[in-house]
């Protein structure tokens, strides 16, 4: 369906393209207000959906990866993310980005291995 305001053009939600509602012709100017409003708070919702997919499938990515550098290292799984945290830190990109590396690989990547040695000499901690 689309809403057609005075322009002739239908409402939708700005840019997404996914909702488009039609309302016959003498529909009160009220009415049509609430439609495009509505149709407005469908895209924002509609995002903020997206926004939370994404955020709920970063968190499983590096929540698994965190168990395989916890498992490989030997180390607590709050230990293996400050290794990746870190790690992420000093190669300017994102933990997800790293766990999806890890994830994929089912192995540690050297250089976070290197940094847990490090950490460790740095504050007198066995390897």
């Amino acid at each position: 369906m689309s809403a057609e305001p005075a322009s002739g053009r239908p409402y939708g939600a700005a840019g997404d393209g996914l909702l488009r509602i039609a309302l016959p012709p003498g529909t009160p100017a009220e009415a049509r207000t609430t439609v495009q409003r509505l149709v407005e708070v469908t895209g924002m919702l509609s995002r903020r959906c997206a926004q939370l997919q994404q955020a709920l499938e970063s968190r499983v990515a590096i929540e698994q990866a965190k168990g395989i550098v916890a498992a490989r290292l030997d180390v607590s799984v709050d230990d293996a993310f400050e290794l990746m945290r870190q790690t992420a830190r000093n190669e300017r990109t994102k933990v997800r980005e790293l766990a999806d590396e890890i994830v994929a690989s089912r192995t540690v990547p050297p250089r976070i291995a290197r940094l847990r040695l490090e950490m460790a000499t740095e504050t007198n901690v066995v390897a």
